[in-house]
């Protein structure tokens, strides 16, 4: 026996995909997920399973910082069945995440020195202090 699936709500989708409702009415006003179904007596936008299925993957593309032109494309390769453009789209994706990493990375390394420092001066330990300031120097360099 098949099973049957209600469609949901704009509240409901919003809550299992994590994407706000404006970010759901903005999908669908630049199409990136086509028109939704609306429901006869009220009006109200209605889910069907498939478009909340597509609606999670854009809400996980948009967990990792994909921007909505990638998005757009994610889809046109998946429809269009385009392994080698969806292997490079989530390859290029993945380096840019990596170097955002590094970015991030470099930001902790400056404060955690930065507290280093500034904890070498409350209790007074020049020497201490003195050695955060010569490793703090490269990580400045690194942040331009």
């Amino acid at each position: 026996m098949a099973m049957t699936y209600e469609a949901l709500t704009i509240q409901q989708v919003a809550r299992r995909t994590g994407l706000t409702e404006p970010t759901l009415r903005y999908y669908e006003k630049i199409g990136l997920i086509g028109s939704v179904d609306r429901d006869d007596s009220s009006g109200h936008r209605r889910y069907g399973p498939a478009l909340v299925e597509r609606i999670e993957a854009l809400g996980c593309l948009r967990s990792t910082g994909m921007s909505v032109r990638d998005m757009r494309a994610y889809l046109d390769h998946l429809d269009a069945g385009d392994a080698p453009r969806l292997h490079a789209l989530f390859r290029d994706n993945a380096e840019r995440v990596a170097e955002e990493r590094e970015r991030m990375l470099t930001r902790l390394r400056y404060l955690r020195l930065k507290a280093d420092l500034w904890a070498a001066r409350e209790r007074g330990d020049a020497a201490a202090e003195e050695r955060a300031v010569e490793a703090i120097a490269p990580v400045i360099a690194a942040l331009r």
